[in-house]
């Protein structure tokens, strides 16, 4: 009865299904959001392979951010500093590196180069190639391409990349396997010819460092401080910042998710309570041939369950065929975006909508349910409404 109900109006009940549907596509993607930005980020620092970073003074979180996604603008240091900071016993594994950028300017494009040495492979023991291998020396004029820059480049092993802020062409070695990271973008130099092409004599810009015990990682940090010139970010402290800075962007979808939600109950309230009044004359026909109250409050409030579990389950739709779009407009929006999914729908994700949806639509048709459980039979009958 209560569907055949709804279908009386059909226009009203499709667009109160519908607002229904925008408020639970709104909180699912928020929640997804939430999960797979910090999945995403997480896996981002770990395929760093190192859970600490030395740079030069200036700002650590812009520098790891610059780390983490790529890019120029980085503070250099002497290294002498990765020489003094390589005896440490407590280091597992430590690579420095030294990251530049080259701007073409007929084509508008810049390329980012990234100086390394054998230790990197030892960091990073995932990197895989596609094709070729690794440098043939230390100070060997030559380059090893990751996934993306080899195709933007159109380039293959054998092939040679002229560098025009250098003057100088490398020799392609090697193509690496597809990682998702910042990696795939790269082209990788001996740390040696990079200092030298560039003009970063004894230059590096970062020092990579994962120890063997992770439980020393404050006493080391401590250690460092006493360094001079340099900068000690963990990776751990990364995470947490880039969380911080997204947390005005999640207060406002909340916000807005949050309205979502009131004004889709105030939609269901307005329509069931408009239709209990267009059927005032019918509710009291049924309460005079013996429906209790407890009859007509169930139906009302079967048929509002009925549209916010339509607006659930269209919602939960939305939500995931619309998951792609959303993450498009928070990838242009936010300072700083992982490379994995942002917005992760997951199954008890969608069943925890379609429960709130459900209970949603549960709390909304209490009133209108009562007010039609409290009509009287008589003056219902006679009512011109």
């Amino acid at each position: 009865m209560a569907w055949k109900l709804l279908l009386r109006n059909r226009i009203r009940s499709t667009l109160t299904v519908g607002g229904v549907a925008v408020a639970v596509a709104v909180l699912v993607s928020l929640l997804a959001f939430d999960t797979g930005y910090q999945r995403s980020l997480q896996t981002d620092i770990d395929r760093m392979g190192y859970q600490v970073l030395v740079t030069a003074k200036g700002c650590p979180y812009e520098a790891a951010t610059l780390m983490l996604k790529g890019g120029g603008g980085l503070r250099y240091m002497d290294e002498e500093v990765y020489g003094r900071i390589v005896e440490d016993d407590r280091i597992d594994e430590i690579a420095p590196q030294l990251v530049v950028t080259d701007f073409d300017p007929e084509g508008g494009g810049v390329t980012m180069y990234v100086g390394v040495d054998e230790a990197q492979r030892r960091l990073k023991p995932w990197l895989e190639f596609r094709a070729g291998g690794w440098f043939s020396s230390p100070t060997a004029e030559e380059a090893v391409l990751g996934y993306e820059a080899a195709e933007l480049e159109q380039r293959r092993v054998g092939d040679r990349i002229y560098v025009r802020s250098i003057d100088r062409a490398l020799e392609v070695v090697g193509v690496l396997e597809r990682t998702g990271t910042q990696d795939d973008g790269a082209i990788f130099v001996p740390l040696a010819t990079a200092q030298r092409a560039f003009g970063y004599e004894s230059k590096i810009s970062g020092i990579g460092i994962r120890l063997k015990d992770l439980g020393q990682l404050a006493a080391f940090e401590e250690d460092l401080y006493d360094e001079p010139g340099i900068q000690v970010v963990s990776m751990a402290q990364v995470r947490g910042t880039i969380l911080n800075l997204i947390s005005s962007a999640r207060v406002l979808a909340g916000s807005i998710a949050v309205v979502a939600v009131v004004v889709a109950i105030i939609g269901v309230m307005n329509t069931i309570l408009m239709s209990v009044f267009e059927r005032t004359k019918q509710i009291g026909v049924m309460k005079a041939m013996g429906a209790s109250r407890f009859d007509v409050f169930r139906i009302v409030w079967s048929e509002t369950t009925l549209v916010c579990l339509l607006g659930g389950v269209a919602g939960a739709v939305l939500a995931v065929t619309g998951g792609r779009l959303a993450e498009l407009l928070v990838r242009r929006i936010l300072p700083y975006a992982p490379s994995g999914r942002l917005i992760i729908v997951t199954l008890p994700l969608v069943a925890a909508a379609l429960v709130c949806a459900v209970l949603t639509g549960l709390v909304a048709g209490i009133y209108p349910a009562s007010r039609a459980a409290e009509l009287k039979p008589v003056q219902a009958i006679r009512s011109t409404g």
